[in-house]
């Protein structure tokens, strides 16, 4: 009997080890990333301390995540700012600078490093990008931009895609108002409209329900992590957004504007060229304080309007699950003057120019509704991503990763920030902006003083100037 029950629980135990030995051992899905791209968007928002704007939605991120008060892009204008995010490098000052970088791949005669999300595709990833994430929404070139012959950012992408509902195309989508209307000459569309309707009335609602659309099919493959890049328009010119997002600043008492006087001698001011392309009345926000009024509160609808849409995203994304198992980033591409430097605008080297929001949030994170004061680059994003979602690093990159700040928000530091445009660069340390152009010429400005980048300052602090034009030259 005894012998019995031996060999019975040694056949069990047998049994046991071996179907325990043959069980497939469970695989971790990678992290999906959610990148949500605003264009135009200033530090604009009530999180990042516009008290005075309704931004409710990207507000209750920043309550999840960090977000960083000194995140400066790389260039103050939509197409090198967005290839600076899609490729971890500094690049060309023009809005062509994806194209060229395509050029070159078609071309074949020097080795291009892979994008940010052909990185990700070719670790796993499900790619997608809708409406505005390069600089051409749906990434296509061609007089109307969707010749499918001409791609932006080849291999990048599994779906590329940009409804354009009635505006007919993607260029027409980029600049459109209200009920289809498209730019075909700025001067005969209004700098700013508001119209009674929904959402879908303008080029972002159609943006936000392909997106969602996008979240159901992918939220379905949980073998298979995706990387989803979502381009919200607005508050890009001209300033379109319904009126109930308009109606929300009827009362709202707008904060002056600071350094609004156009800088006294050589600095990196322009004329507002992009903003006075469009009909503007015959009036000039610099001169006249209620059009100057108006201008900014139907660029905080704009704000509105855009917020309201990340909303949308983002809860699809809790509704499907997904965002369990999601990174989300909502970044700006630029800053844009609201009449400081008496600029409506971007295309700056100014501070206005080149800071812009950035909120990480990631799953688990020990730091939530944290801010941070660390001095950070776009260029930073794609290797950040690489490093939360624990895919290799590319040696090619020229960012860091920001995981240690994500961890320790309050004790880091971050580092110096370098941004290009036209024949000028600069670098921001925690202090100060040098400013060098082409020709020698520098622009120094003390940030910690009430004058800010009112005062050029070079010729009292040569030994600072000669340390920051280094840091520059060894860039």
């Amino acid at each position: 009997m005894k012998r019995t029950i031996l060999i019975t629980c040694g056949i069990l135990f047998v049994l046991l080890i071996t179907s325990t030995s043959c069980e497939k051992p469970k695989t971790i899905q990678k992290h999906n990333v959610l990148l949500i791209c605003v264009d135009d968007l200033r530090p604009e928002l009530k999180s990042f301390g516009a008290n005075y704007i309704s931004s409710p939605n990207i507000d209750e991120l920043a309550t999840r995540g960090v977000s960083f008060h000194n995140h400066f892009v790389n260039a103050p204008s939509c197409g090198p700012s967005r290839y600076t995010l899609l490729t971890g490098l500094y690049g060309p000052a023009t809005n062509d600078a994806l194209f060229l970088r395509a050029n070159k791949i078609k071309q074949g005669k020097e080795k291009i490093n892979p994008s940010m999300p052909e990185w990700f595709r070719k670790n796993g990833y499900t790619t997608v990008s809708v409406g505005k994430v390069s600089h051409h929404p749906g990434g296509m070139g061609g007089s109307d931009w969707d010749d499918s012959t001409i791609i932006e950012m080849p291999e990048a992408w599994d779906k590329y895609l940009m409804p354009v509902s009635e505006w007919e195309h993607p260029r027409g989508m980029m600049h459109g108002l209200a009920h289809g209307e498209i730019r075909n000459d700025a001067s005969r569309m209004d700098v700013f409209q508001t119209v009674e309707g929904d959402d879908n009335i303008y080029p972002d609602g159609a943006i936000t329900n392909e997106a969602l659309n996008q979240l159901r099919e992918l939220s379905v493959d949980d073998k298979k992590p995706f990387f989803l890049a979502v381009g919200i328009i607005k508050p890009h010119l001209p300033f379109g957004a319904p009126k109930s997002y308009f109606d929300m600043y009827e009362d709202v008492v707008l904060p002056p504007i600071t350094h609004p006087e156009k800088p006294v001698g050589r600095t990196t001011w322009h004329d507002s060229g992009e903003f006075n392309k469009y009909n503007r009345w015959g009036k000039d926000p610099n001169q006249d304080a209620v059009f100057a009024d108006e201008v900014r509160r139907h660029y905080a609808a704009c704000v509105s309007y855009a917020d309201a849409q990340v909303g949308k995203i983002l809860a699809e994304l809790k509704r499907t699950g997904a965002d369990k198992n999601t990174i989300v980033v909502l970044w700006g591409d630029h800053g844009w003057h609201l009449g400081e430097h008496a600029i409506w605008g971007k295309h700056s080297l100014f501070e206005e120019s080149l800071k812009s929001p950035l909120i990480i949030h990631y799953p688990g994170m020990k730091n939530s509704n944290a801010n941070t004061s660390a001095m950070v680059e776009t260029l930073d994003i794609f290797p950040t991503l690489c490093d939360l979602t624990g895919i290799e690093t590319p040696n090619f990159i020229q960012g860091v990763s920001l995981k240690n700040i994500l961890e320790s928000p309050d004790t880091s530091l971050g580092h110096p920030a370098f941004s290009y445009w036209n024949d000028a660069i600069t670098i921001r340390t925690k202090t100060h902006r040098l400013i060098y152009h082409k020709d020698g010429f520098v622009e120094l400005y003390d940030l910690t003083t009430a004058e800010k980048e009112t005062k050029n300052v070079a010729d009292k602090h040569p030994d600072l100037v000669e340390g920051l034009k280094k840091l520059l030259k060894a860039k």
